[in-house]
């Protein structure tokens, strides 16, 4: 069974690698979600993704922002 922290740098992970696969840092990623309605800096999107505590409304904004059409779960 996985433990809480595996579920969270799971999160991490997938964010992370959406943005590497479009080769996004955090402040396109800031201006992409400020187009579908997300108001956020750069540095707030940086501390929350190392965090890794956001919720699921987040990272599938994020993901939409990123140009992220499926995930991979395992």
């Amino acid at each position: 069974m996985k433990t809480e922290d595996v579920w969270v740098n799971q999160a991490k992970g997938i964010l992370r690698a959406a943005m590497a696969r479009q080769g996004m840092t955090y402040e396109q990623l800031a201006e992409r979600l400020a187009e579908i309605g997300v108001q956020d800096t750069a540095v707030n999107l940086r501390n929350k993704v190392a965090r890794g505590g956001f919720s699921a409304v987040f990272l599938l904004q994020c993901l939409k922002a990123a140009g992220c059409k499926r995930v991979e779960l395992d």
